[in-house]
């Protein structure tokens, strides 16, 4: 079972548009999938209960317990976690429960500083598993002509964590398909929003095999 843990403390990074896509790009790739909100907000569940007949299963587990808590359910091959903003207690117990660790990136400054406490704890965890724990950025929200690749690369290499090459874009369909508890992978499977969600499915499914 792998567990990819969708991380950022800073809000507005995109973590829950990510990982209820992700979950859903995994399920349709005909994975067993569960998507877990660790968000006390809850806006995986809101999104999840929008939708009667909603194929993405969505568990809340918002208490630092969920590496415990995941012992205790059905396996699945994947398990994504729609981490909790500032809370890092929540962050480190989702560090622990994972297997791989996805850390959405605003290309902005403020987003950039703001990973490097995150970026510390996945660090750690990743020596206290001798690299069984793998972890990625990827540029969320990214704003179509701009030219912030090279710049947001050169920034975040100094983390040295890998950049994933897939890009998620800043796209009206990403709220749109959410007020319907749906993703753009249902509404429009053709269409270039849905080409770069399985395109970042099929690259973290390629690091963990």
């Amino acid at each position: 079972m792998h567990v990819i843990a969708v991380l950022n403390q800073k809000g507005g990074a995109g973590k829950t548009t990510i990982a209820t896509h992700l979950a859903r790009a995994l399920q349709l790739g005909g994975a067993g999938v569960l998507l877990v909100d660790s968000d006390p907000q809850g806006s995986a569940r809101d999104w999840a209960a929008v939708r009667d007949e909603q194929p993405v299963t969505v568990v809340g587990i918002d208490r630092p317990t969920i590496e415990r808590d995941l012992r205790n359910i059905a396996r699945q091959d994947f398990v994504v976690i729609d981490g909790a903003p500032q809370a890092a207690d929540l962050a480190i117990s989702a560090i622990k429960a994972a297997s791989f660790v996805l850390i959405p990136v605003q290309p902005s400054p403020y987003d950039i500083w703001a990973t490097a406490a995150l970026v510390d704890l996945v660090k750690q965890r990743i020596e206290v598993t001798d690299g069984k724990l793998r972890a990625a950025f990827v540029v969320s929200r990214v704003i179509k002509g701009t030219k912030i690749g090279a710049e947001i690369t050169e920034a975040l290499t100094g983390y040295r964590l890998p950049i994933l090459a897939a890009r998620v874009t800043q796209r009206v369909s990403y709220p749109g398909t959410a007020a319907l508890g749906t993703t753009v992978l249902d509404t429009e499977p053709d269409g270039e929003a849905a080409r770069e969600i399985r395109a970042l499915a099929d690259e973290i499914k390629q690091l963990l095999t």
